[in-house]
């Protein structure tokens, strides 16, 4: 029997929309081909795939035929990468990575410097944010990419992308961005993406800084269907046209030769369909889940508890904090208990004893780093829900 009742981790994976579920439903059944065949039936499907692939684009500003099929956000990581690696292996080259990316891209990391190349790993300031400028000093004239992600999925905390795009374009550095938890929350375009890291102003949620700088195309975007409503095991990675990268998987001619496999025809069009929602809800929903972070934070800070980057821009659906005295993966099982779903930092990493590598960046203790809780809020969630989980998170703190 499920006993969780209300459920706060979004950042996770999200519900899977009604109409998601429906779009996908033919494609189970009556229309199941192979998108590569010639027949009717076949038919069908890649133009199912043709208006997904039209969908996903609207959502970040794109060319349909920029969007490539993957089987998630991680093979979009791995493969912004690698692909990119395959393609200079003659000259080798350097890469630079973010402290804070997801492991996806962490692990990708390693790999090239296995296969020769050198990498350097940003660091974040105390507030979760890499500075421009920490990109810029580790840039060399050998840099082939730059992947920063744009919203962190363990703080929400916002890049400075639109600069860090910028910096790339005027060295002749391709720029790798995991959308992944932006997605559906912010608004995207691949050619300029005009979000950006900061310190929030008092009273709103503009941001003490200068005029932005002009816009700055993205070479390569990941994105990911389960987190916007969709369903797991489908996602896109955008490549700008002319980026030259190499197949990560390699079989048969599909998506034009880039990625080989037969395409998982119901999961695409149901990512087609969130993707629709999250671009025409954007407003709406954004400004709910900043009610409910909102109303979190300020619940928390009765109770004295410290959370974390609450001086940065954040994406508005995931809020972090640090309950002293408290071990992360007891209380989230006594929430459980109490009918909660919350994480403890990365969702991936959950079962890991180590503490989370982007609080340890951000230059948090070990005991700090393990006593940090994640929730993360979806458009289903509610004001009363919220209330309730403040009450029960007190009554926990009480027995203690």
């Amino acid at each position: 029997m499920n006993r969780t009742r209300i459920y706060f981790d979004n950042a996770a994976t999200t519900p899977l929309l009604p109409a998601a579920r429906e779009a996908m439903e033919p494609f189970w059944n009556d229309t199941f081909g192979n998108a590569s065949s010639p027949y009717a039936t076949s038919r069908a499907a890649r133009m199912a795939l043709d208006g997904a692939r039209t969908q996903v684009a609207k959502l970040i500003g794109a060319h349909a035929d920029e969007i490539v099929w993957t089987g998630g956000g991680t093979e979009s990581d791995n493969w912004a990468l690698l692909g990119v690696a395959f393609a200079n292996l003659g000259k080798r080259g350097h890469f630079i990575v973010s402290q804070i990316e997801h492991h996806a891209v962490l692990e990708s990391a390693q790999t090239l410097r296995e296969l020769g190349f050198e990498v350097d790993f940003a660091r974040p300031n105390s507030d979760g944010v890499v500075e421009p400028e920490e990109i810029a000093r580790l840039m060399r004239k050998e840099t082939l990419l730059v992947s920063l992600m744009s919203a962190n999925n363990e703080t929400g905390a916002l890049q400075n992308v639109a600069e860090v795009a910028k910096i790339c374009h005027e060295n002749g550095v391709l720029f790798h961005c995991d959308a992944t938890q932006s997605a559906g929350k912010l608004a995207l375009d691949v050619d300029g993406l005009q979000e950006g890291g900061g310190r929030r102003e008092e009273g709103g949620l503009g941001f003490s800084s200068p005029l932005p700088p002009p816009p700055s195309p993205l070479d390569l975007l990941t994105l990911s269907a389960h987190k916007i409503g969709g369903p797991k095991g489908i996602g896109a990675l955008y490549i700008r046209r002319g980026t030259k990268m190499k197949p990560l998987l390699r079989g048969g001619a599909q998506e034009r030769g880039r990625r080989a496999g037969t395409e998982n025809v119901p999961a695409i069009a149901g990512f087609g369909v969130a993707a629709t929602a999250a671009r025409c809800d954007l407003e709406s929903n954004a400004a709910h889940l900043e009610t409910l972070r909102n109303r979190l934070e300020n619940g928390l800070s009765e109770m004295e508890v410290e959370i974390i980057t609450q001086n940065a821009a954040r994406a508005p659906h995931i809020s972090s904090f640090i309950v002293q005295g408290a071990r992360a993966e007891s209380l989230a099982l006594s929430l459980d208990l109490a009918g909660f779903a919350v994480g403890t930092g990365s969702a991936c990493a959950s079962g890991a004893l180590e503490p989370s590598h982007v609080l340890a960046a951000m230059g948090y203790a070990p005991q700090q780093a393990k006593s940090a809780l994640r929730v993360s809020f979806g458009t289903q969630n509610t004001v009363e829900e919220v209330d309730e989980f403040l009450e029960t998170l007190r009554r926990l703190r009480e027995r203690r």
